[in-house]
C-alpha cells in the first residue's frame, strides 16, 4: 500500500456511490497463488462473501478471524489470481504497519457506514 497519488476532490454525488458496510471475518487464509494476498470469508448481514486483501505481510490469517472490518460493498467483483474478490477491505498505513479499519464496538455485520 502506498500514498503515491495526489488527493483528488470528488463531488458528494461521486462519494454517494460508494457503499461502506461492516463485515465480520469468518475465515482467513493465504492466497494460494499470491504472496501479498489473504483470502477472507466475510459475513455481510445474511450474505457471505470472499474478499482478497493485500495485507498478508502485516497480518496472520488467525489474527483477523472474528474481527469486524469495514468494506467497500458495492465494488464490482474481480478475479485476483483466480479467486473472485467481492469487495475491498479498508485499511490505513501507519509507517511500516497496515491496520484494517474496524468498528470500536462489536456491531452487527452488514450495517451501512454513514
Amino acid at each position: 500500500m502506498s500514498d503515491t497519488s495526489p488527493d483528488v476532490e470528488i463531488s458528494i454525488d461521486d462519494f454517494a456511490k460508494v457503499v461502506l458496510k461492516t463485515a465480520r471475518v469468518k475465515a482467513a487464509e493465504p492466497h494460494p497463488d499470491a504472496d501479498k494476498l489473504l483470502v477472507l470469508t466475510v459475513e455481510v448481514g445474511p450474505e457471505e462473501r470472499t474478499i482478497c486483501a493485500g495485507i498478508r505481510q502485516w497480518w496472520q490469517p488467525e489474527e483477523l478471524v472474528g474481527k469486524n472490518i469495514i468494506i467497500v460493498a458495492n465494488l464490482a467483483p474481480r478475479k485476483l489470481r483466480g479467486v473472485l474478490s467481492q469487495g475491498m477491505l479498508l485499511a490505513v498505513q501507519d509507517g511500516d504497519n497496515v491496520v484494517p479499519l474496524t468498528s470500536m464496538n462489536q456491531v452487527q455485520s452488514g450495517l451501512r457506514v454513514s
